[in-house]
């Protein structure tokens, strides 16, 4: 693929600066049929026991939908004037557009599929505008047009007439188009690619987890009261937070987003709040257990990590959790993180969870649970087993990671004219 080498002239647009040669318009310009569909009624259960797939606004993931959650019947489909949206079609979320997950959120239909009334299908004009250039051009810009265009009170929405006045920038030509896609995919099937092979090694370490940390007869029961002292956690919320912090802060989110089961202080990316550490918090030494006491499933109940703090960076535990210090050394460095893992522990977990919405543990029903305790020695090789896995973990990770800033890189060069392609 060649880079055009002749000098562009760029004009200012509400887009940014877009090459004077691009077409910059409203969406009625350049696509047709903006059309939305229904939701058949959900009393009539049969309207929902069909094969025909039904999507969501939720299902717009940034993706090609290959199947639906649910799937209603030809009478529902009648019955509720919906159309049969084909193969190819770009959607896009046109209501809810207030919250962060749905507000910009479109994918390409890989069925023919129904919607419901909160997706909207567009159909480009054949020679002016190619779907894929289109999602492209919406990935990049959706979040913002729904800050800009979107009304109303409780809930942000577009209106047909709305999303007809979106503007976009187009290439003039369809084969540029084609070929700003062709590039964006490629990358996209970098990441995919990538994204699998995570999933697969996370897999190995589940499965490695599973038979390294299966108890054995000589292991000897204790319960966290024995093993660990329960220190004070803070209780600040994320308003709290601040970039002029110099005090580490881990929030209870921290904890069910870490990528895996350890945090060194330093080099992972951990939020601050505040100067000092205030007298009536205890200080995250290094070796500490911080854990999650609320989640909002089971799954997510006794989430714990260790934290590496080498150099005794300041670093407190914060709201929704549980700070562990084990005062016997009872385990090694580098094996705490893993004890949430062993499948006696998480039973007792669950078995002891409480609450409605959100689930949690209270430091009176944690400090009775048994942790069968390896020896030393087998801990040790437990630990370099694992940590071998987690090591390659975040290797592939950190890959993921620059792929996808290397992506948004070229989306706003070549969204914008400022790379041409030919």
């Amino acid at each position: 693929m060649d880079l055009m080498e002749k000098k562009v002239v760029y004009v200012q647009t509400e887009l940014g600066d877009i090459p004077e040669d691009w077409l910059v318009c409203e969406f009625q310009d350049v696509m047709t049929g903006f059309s939305s569909g229904q939701t058949p009624y959900r009393e009539i259960k049969r309207y929902y026991e069909g094969n025909i797939p039904w999507i969501t606004s939720g299902e717009l993931n940034y993706n090609i939908i290959t199947d639906t959650i649910e799937k209603i019947t030809s009478e529902a489909v009648r019955k509720t004037n919906l159309k049969i949206v084909p193969k190819g079609t770009f959607l896009f979320a046109i209501t809810g557009l207030e919250a962060a997950g749905t507000r910009g959120s479109c994918g390409i239909t890989g069925i023919d599929a129904t919607t419901n009334q909160s997706c909207m299908a567009l159909y480009p004009i054949p020679d002016r505008l190619i779907t894929e250039y289109l999602f492209h051009f919406y990935v990049k810009n959706g979040d913002l047009l729904a800050f800009k265009y979107c009304q109303g009170t409780k809930q942000q929405s577009y209106t047909g007439a709305i999303a007809k006045k979106l503007p976009i920038a187009v290439p003039p030509t369809t084969e540029e188009q084609s070929a700003i896609v062709e590039a964006l995919s490629d990358m996209e099937a970098l990441i995919r690619q990538t994204e699998k092979l995570i999933e697969k090694k996370k897999a190995i370490k589940q499965g490695t987890m599973q038979e390294l940390l299966k108890p054995k007869e000589h292991w000897n029961n204790r319960t966290y009261g024995e093993i660990f002292d329960f220190l004070q956690n803070a209780s600040y919320s994320r308003s709290q937070l601040s970039d002029e912090g110099k005090v580490h802060y881990m929030h209870y989110g921290d904890i069910h987003t870490q990528f895996d089961d350890f945090v060194e202080i330093g080099k992972d990316d951990i939020p601050f709040v505040g100067r000092n550490i205030p007298t009536n918090y205890s200080r995250v030494k290094h070796g500490d257990v911080i854990m999650a006491d609320a989640s909002e499933d089971y799954a997510g109940v006794g989430k714990s990590i260790e934290v590496f703090n080498g150099n005794d960076a300041p670093v407190i535990a914060g709201l929704h959790t549980i700070l562990l210090r084990d005062k016997h050394k009872v385990f090694v460095d580098g094996f705490r993180g893993y004890i949430h893992h062993i499948e006696i522990v998480r039973d007792q977990f669950m078995s002891l969870a409480t609450g409605m919405k959100v689930f949690g543990l209270t430091k009176s029903a944690l400090s009775k649970v048994l942790i069968p305790v390896p020896t030393y020695e087998e801990q040790q090789k437990i630990r370099s087993v694992l940590s071998d896995i987690d090591t390659q973990l975040r290797l592939i990770s950190n890959k993921l990671e620059k792929l996808r800033l290397q992506k948004q890189g070229m989306m706003q060069a070549l969204l914008t004219g400022k790379i041409r392609l030919v």
